[in-house]
């Protein structure tokens, strides 16, 4: 089980982000091997951006299973203790899948700012999954940047949500 530590700093604005409450957006990180180089990389600018960062691992290159990573994200994000999750793995596919799991998580596999931004506008995802093997540092912030400062759209996307929310509780 990885250690579980929280990071904070000050972002060079002198302002956190806040949720609509007015609370620090809390995020929950984590990655497996193939997704460590990236999620220090993430980890870095969220800090420098303001956030709360909770980093439950992996903290190395040695190889992982990254279904162990993505639970302790989305659990974090079901229970309400994150605003949002971030995942990194090879390809993001399998940190969404496993993420998906859990109710109440709506996570992505994104590699584009514009998918990022529909992803939260229409789907109000609460969990991104980067691929570590396949996105430069620089647009992982892109993609992140689209995706924790757009806001839920509602209206008739909310319907669908709601019909979502019904699958789930059919499978329990």
């Amino acid at each position: 089980m990885p250690i579980r530590y929280n990071l904070r700093e000050a972002p060079r604005s002198g302002r956190l982000p806040q949720t609509q409450s007015g609370e620090s957006m809390r995020i929950f990180l984590g990655a497996d091997h193939a997704g460590f180089e990236l999620k220090e990389h993430v980890r870095r600018w969220l800090m420098a951006s303001g956030y709360e960062v909770t980093d439950v691992g992996t903290d190395g290159e040695a190889s992982v299973d990254y279904p162990d990573f993505a639970r302790l994200v989305a659990e974090a994000v079901g229970r309400r203790d994150a605003d949002f999750g971030v995942l990194v793995c090879g390809t993001g596919l399998g940190m969404a899948i496993a993420a998906n799991k859990v109710p109440g998580v709506r996570a992505v596999p994104v590699s584009d700012p514009e998918i990022a931004r529909m992803s939260r506008l229409h789907n109000d995802a609460n969990v991104i999954a980067l691929p570590g093997r396949h996105i430069a540092p620089e647009t992982a912030e892109a993609v992140l940047q689209a995706f924790l400062t757009t806001d839920f759209e509602g209206g008739r996307h909310q319907r669908r949500l709601d019909k979502i929310r019904e699958l789930e509780e059919s499978e329990r």
